[in-house]
């Protein structure tokens, strides 16, 4: 089984970085797919999200060579998660002076298999896990948001891809930028969406994620939207997303 590895990155917080990596990992699971969620940030959102409050092991205790990989993965649901931590933080800080800093999360990701996407929830900056994520990626998946700032967030996050294809990774591409929190009675989202269509070479995705309160209930429930309610905007946008996802080569 060929497995594609996923960074899904923003260095904005708040931008539903989690929120897709989480929902568009269940539909991708609800599609027949094997999938395995990453999650590599310090705060820990996926893995709290998805009810997982004390894990027996997490990110931090394979990066310190404490367990295996395949020892910290907790099954949720039909997904696979590895938990993040806060111990992460300190993680981060000893990669700074490690030999193999860069290619660290690669070596770990060889130890799994079977899996036919594995998605990573990038740290909300680009910091030396979110360039560990990059090196051992195939794609990388934009969640954005429609607001005038994120334009400038977008150019930093399309500059860094480049650089690490060039230095790190060069089977490394841009799936697609993926719009989140979409507001269609706002001008400015119509205006945003037209402006990235006429000026941004990446693929957009045509599925939009549409503001929904579902997907801000879910994770009070340690569940996907697709699980928590799968008539709602959320599920619905977020099950397009994914067949539009595999369709995309």
């Amino acid at each position: 089984m060929a497995t594609t590895i996923v960074s899904v990155i923003n260095q904005k917080g708040g931008t539903g970085k989690t929120t897709t990596t989480i929902n568009l990992g269940s539909a991708l699971q609800k599609l027949g797919k094997r999938v395995l969620l990453i999650d590599l940030d310090p705060q820990a959102n996926l893995t709290y999200s998805l009810g997982i409050t004390e894990p027996a092991h997490t990110l931090a205790d394979v990066f310190t060579g404490q367990q295996k990989l395949v020892d910290a993965i907790q099954e949720r649901n039909g997904l696979y998660v590895a938990p993040g931590s806060n111990e992460l933080v300190d993680v981060e800080i000893s990669l700074v002076t490690h030999e193999n800093r860069e290619s660290f999360l690669g070596q770990l990701l060889s130890e799994v298999k079977d899996y036919d996407y594995i998605l990573i929830d990038c740290p909300p900056s680009l910091s030396v896990l979110t360039v560990n994520a990059l090196a051992a990626s195939d794609e990388v998946l934009i969640p954005l948001q429609m607001e005038v700032l994120t334009l400038q967030g977008l150019g930093q996050i399309l500059n860094t891809v480049q650089q690490i294809k060039t230095t790190l990774n060069p089977r490394l591409k841009v799936k697609g930028i993926v719009v989140v929190m979409y507001d269609k009675r706002r001008k400015l989202s119509t205006e945003i969406e037209d402006y990235l269509k006429e000026n941004v070479d990446e693929y957009i995705f045509n599925q939009r994620i549409r503001l929904n309160v579902k997907l801000a209930e879910a994770p009070s429930f340690g569940q996907s939207v697709i699980e928590y309610d799968a008539a709602s905007y959320g599920a619905k946008d977020y099950m397009g997303l994914a067949q539009e996802f595999v369709a995309l080569r």
